[in-house]
């Protein structure tokens, strides 16, 4: 049982730590395969908000885990501790994979972690991540960043993608998007997207698109266009493009064939479907289309995402 090891140290947020506890303490029905052991290390009783939270481990807890979370602080002007910094060093030089929560990469900073990698934090405090770290390359504008054994998160929502990203990693999407409903979530988001859209979010439970992208994700090996998706939200093509702009940051034919790409994942993961087959499934139509749109949004073929996946999947 891989081991996920929470940093309790220092004046934490409240929200990181318990949206890491939340994911990583908690497994889904679906997970037959095990889950993880979380140990909660600190050297001491620790400010997290309004609580006073116990450590059950110590600092060398973090030694020897598979996975360190390190939460968001509470004030980045505060210098990180030098325990703290050696402890999430050592834990990193010992195979860990480490990853920071908000403000939590300054202390990933601090140890050198983020030197020649790419980075992220909310984007109030970017600009001051990149001043003390100039070897580290801040983008303030992604949700999250991955460079393999070293990850990053903005703040609070995004705190829950990257989350839920290592459980993808870890378990593949289905599982993945399990969590995320347990959580009342979207499905987890790619960590290149925006921090924050340019409207406010309004997707309030008599908005238009909340029933329509549950119908839309049911029917997703059909040929839908705009129009069915206007017409089935009773507006027009213009309006509903307006809406999704506004409200998920893309376009409606943007928005359907992610989702698309997103259930190809489950099903290489999940079933031994041909590619052809999976084009079917979701709607792409041919393999040839299905590659190239998986590429294009994942990064790899599918054949070589099934192969990735199925090698990397715990026992």
């Amino acid at each position: 049982m891989p081991t996920v090891a929470l940093l309790a140290a220092g004046r934490l947020l409240h929200f990181e730590l318990g949206v890491a506890y939340e994911i990583f303490g908690n497994p889904p029905l679906e997970a037959t395969n095990g889950w993880y052991d979380v140990l909660l290390c600190g050297p001491g009783p620790v400010q997290v908000g309004p609580f006073l939270v116990e450590p059950d481990h110590g600092l060398d807890g973090l030694v020897g885990a598979d996975t360190v979370i390190v939460p968001a602080c509470a004030d980045v002007d505060d210098p990180p501790r030098p325990e703290l910094v050696e402890a999430v060093r050592a834990a990193h030089e010992a195979g860990a994979r480490v990853a920071s929560l908000c403000t939590g990469a300054f202390l990933l900073g601090a140890a050198g972690l983020l030197d020649g990698r790419r980075a992220t934090t909310h984007w109030a405090h970017a600009a001051e991540l990149s001043a003390r770290h100039p070897l580290a390359v801040v983008d303030p504008d992604v949700l999250y960043t991955d460079n393999g054994s070293v990850l990053t998160a903005a703040g609070k929502a995004a705190a829950v993608d990257l989350c839920l990203h290592l459980v993808h990693l870890d378990h593949g999407a289905a599982i993945a998007n399990s969590v995320a409903r347990r959580l009342v979530m979207p499905p987890h988001r790619p960590g290149g997207q925006a921090q924050f859209v340019s409207t406010p979010l309004q997707a309030t439970g008599d908005h238009l698109l909340v029933d329509l992208l549950v119908w839309a994700q049911q029917r997703l090996d059909q040929p839908l266009s705009v129009t069915d998706l206007a017409r089935r939200a009773n507006t027009s093509p213009r309006n509903l493009g307006r809406q999704f702009r506004s409200v998920l940051g893309e376009t409606p034919l943007q928005w359907l064939l992610t989702q698309r790409v997103r259930r190809a994942q489950e099903l290489l993961e999940a079933t031994d479907q041909s590619v052809e087959a999976v084009a079917l499934a979701t709607g792409m139509g041919t393999a040839t289309t299905l590659r190239r749109q998986f590429k294009r949004i994942v990064g790899v073929p599918p054949d070589s995402y099934r192969r990735s996946f199925r090698s990397a999947r715990p026992s």
